[in-house]
């Protein structure tokens, strides 16, 4: 399994770079903590099912059943996505 800073660099390369095309954007412009909508990187709805995709495909999470307000949680920032990440692992160990 992957370590967090893997985790983080294969968001920041994989899905938010080559998977939603973002060209302005190289992954070491990309903080950890930036959030990853609004008035940070600024993605919308449907780039947000794209990052969905991305992250089942990558690390075979599964995201179905999240609340609203987990999904706000979990999806705010690469760093927040990445933990998310980790304790899917965790549990599924």
């Amino acid at each position: 399994m992957q370590n967090m800073e893997e985790i983080k660099q294969i968001i920041k390369e994989n899905i938010l770079i080559e998977r939603l095309e973002i060209e302005d954007l190289s992954p070491e412009e990309i903080e950890d903590q930036e959030p990853l909508f609004g008035d940070g990187i600024g993605l919308d709805s449907v780039e947000a099912l794209d990052v969905v995709a991305g992250l089942e495909e990558e690390f075979d999470v599964k995201l179905q059943g999240m609340s609203e307000e987990e999904t706000r949680e979990h999806f705010y920032s690469v760093e927040t996505l990445a933990s998310f990440v980790v304790s899917q692992h965790a549990v599924s160990m």
